[in-house]
Order: structure tokens, then C-alpha cells, then sequence
């Protein structure tokens, strides 16, 4: 994949970070006019840095980067974070763990496998980084008021059930249930989230209970691009820290292993991350109050506009059928 002097010299990059939002918006644009595997590199860098070292910094990074490739400012008001003066140590550990996580055959690599896998990531860094994690959080639109409302309770299949179908409930309960899906992932009392200082107990559990539901209202469907895209769309809500870790993780090793997938994969994160950036927080609805309601409705009432995917949602799963 890459030589030993090639990933030294990544991982300094990561360290270190960016010093001007400029030159990252410029970055952006050099990629959209002539990608380039050096640039790539460059970019998934940063994004490792922002997951790994400084969460302060992941606001301004994206949204630079985005306005550079997509050509038009975002239109929102910055996220502003007091940012500390020294980004946190990245632990030889990480990389060594990162590196063998991007050395994997991608037909080894499911969804569970890499979801449990770059979660891991992040119990390899900084124990810093959880505070800095959860203060940088409550810089984003909504999440001071979303995190006041308490730990959140379990959504029931009953109660969806009970909706009707052409409602919000009704297709997240078809959504579940036609797919064999758990309505939360993982077991966040195995995972003890109600123990994590606040507002990170409140956001993991929020996360594992409403992710496939903002597939719904967002408008993401659930395949591998589109959980691409929505990890984008998260990141761009509240700053979720495994998103930014899986998104770094993602682009690293499309520069090192495929660097011609950057344009595409580049596209569709930075598109969701201007879409969720856009879109009012979602993170504190009272989404019980709405199971009721049409979808149509419950996007009007919100303020949704669901996303536009430049490619076919599908287009994995097409390439692998074609193969």
C-alpha cells in the first residue's frame, strides 16, 4: 500500500494540522480542478488530525474545504470554538492499529467489522480527547438544548407499529422491519453510555437511536454510499466523533489504495457535509410528537430538504454486481 517513509511523513502531516483556513479552501478547489493523490493525502490528514488530536478544528476545516471544492460559501453562520493552544498527541498505537485497518482486504471489511473496528480507533488516542470531544459539541446549532432534554428513552417497535403507514412512524417501523435492523445497533447499556460525562452520553445514545431515522428524513438511503454520506451529514450536525474518525479513516484509504475514487467519494461527503450544515438541528425534535405526521409534513415543519446525491445511492452495490 505505502512505504514506511511515505506513512512517517502522513502521520507528521496529521499531527500537525492546518495553520490557515485558506489554504484548506484552497486545497478544496485545487482537488476539484485536478485532483491530485499528494493533495488527497493531504486533505485526509487533516481530517485525521481534527478526529484524533483537535475536535476544535473540524468545523472550519470541513467548511473550508467545501466551499473550496463546491465552488460557493456555505451560507451558514461558523461554528466558532475556542480552540486550545496545542492539538493532543496522537499515540503510536493509533496508527499502528489505523494501518492494519486500511491493510485489510475490502471483502473482509463488513459493515459490523468496520464499524466496531474504527470505534475502536477511538479508544487509541488521547484520554484528553474526550473532554475536548464533548466541549467542542456544544459549539453546534441545537445540541446545548437537545443535551438539556436528559438521556434520551428507547424508541418501541409498539409505538411505531401503532402509526399509520404512510407516516413518519410507519416507515421507520417498515424501514426496521423489512430490513431485519435493530432499532439500535449496538446495546448502549453494554456499551455503558449512560456513564460517559455529559454531553456524550446524551449524544451516543441519541446517535444509535435516531441515525437510521435520519437516513428517512434526510433523505439517505441505506447503502454504502449513502452511509458514507450520512456520516458526513452527522458530522456536520453536531461533530460526532466516530463520524469524523470513520470519514478520516475512509478518505485515508481511498488516497493511499485508490486515488482515483477521490472525486467521487470527495463529492459525496462534502455535498452531505454542506447539506447537513444547512439543514436545521435535528438532534433535540421531539420525534414522538411527529410519529404521526406524513413525511412530507414532518420535513415541511422541520425545515428538511432532503438530500441531493450526486451519484446513484447504489452505485456499490451496482459495481459489485457488474463484477
Amino acid at each position: 500500500m505505502a512505504d514506511d517513509q511515505e506513512r512517517a511523513g502522513f502521520q507528521a502531516l496529521a499531527a500537525h494540522g492546518a495553520d490557515e483556513q485558506d489554504a484548506v479552501r484552497g486545497l478544496g478547489a485545487r482537488l476539484k480542478a485536478d485532483p491530485k493523490p499528494q493533495d488527497l493525502k493531504a486533505l485526509s490528514a487533516l481530517w485525521l488530525h481534527a478526529a484524533a488530536a483537535a475536535p476544535e478544528t473540524l468545523p472550519g476545516v470541513y467548511d473550508a474545504v467545501a466551499e473550496g471544492y463546491l465552488g460557493e460559501p456555505l451560507g451558514v453562520r461558523p461554528v466558532a470554538i475556542a480552540t486550545p493552544d496545542q492539538a493532543e498527541r496522537i499515540p503510536p498505537a493509533f496508527w499502528t492499529a489505523l494501518w492494519e485497518l486500511l491493510d485489510e482486504p475490502r471483502e473482509g471489511l463488513g459493515a459490523v467489522n468496520l464499524t466496531t473496528k474504527t470505534a475502536a480507533l477511538t479508544g487509541l488516542i488521547s484520554p484528553k480527547m474526550q473532554a475536548r470531544v464533548g466541549l467542542a459539541s456544544l459549539a453546534y446549532p441545537g445540541v446545548p438544548a437537545a443535551v438539556a432534554q436528559g438521556y434520551p428513552k428507547k424508541f418501541t417497535l409498539a409505538a411505531l407499529a401503532a402509526c399509520p403507514k404512510d407516516s413518519l412512524g410507519g416507515e421507520f417501523h417498515s424501514l426496521i422491519v423489512d430490513n431485519g435492523f435493530d432499532l439500535e445497533v449496538l446495546d448502549r447499556k453494554a456499551l455503558g453510555l449512560d456513564k460517559l460525562p455529559a454531553p456524550l452520553a446524551y449524544l451516543n445514545a441519541r446517535i444509535l437511536q435516531c441515525h437510521d431515522l435520519w437516513h428517512i428524513v434526510a433523505g439517505y438511503r441505506t447503502t454504502a454510499l449513502h452511509e458514507v454520506a450520512i456520516s458526513a451529514f452527522q458530522l456536520a450536525q453536531f461533530g460526532h466523533h466516530y463520524s469524523s474518525m470513520f470519514l478520516g479513516m475512509v478518505l485515508t484509504r481511498v488516497a493511499f489504495e485508490r486515488p482515483e475514487g477521490g472525486p467521487l467519494m470527495l463529492e459525496t461527503i462534502l455535498t452531505a457535509w454542506a447539506h447537513g450544515r444547512r439543514t436545521p438541528p435535528l438532534l433535540g425534535v421531539n420525534w414522538e410528537a411527529i410519529w404521526d405526521l406524513p413525511l412530507a409534513e414532518v420535513r415541511a415543519r422541520l425545515g428538511v430538504t432532503p438530500y441531493v446525491s450526486p451519484f446513484p445511492a447504489d452505485l456499490f452495490e451496482q459495481l459489485r454486481i457488474a463484477a
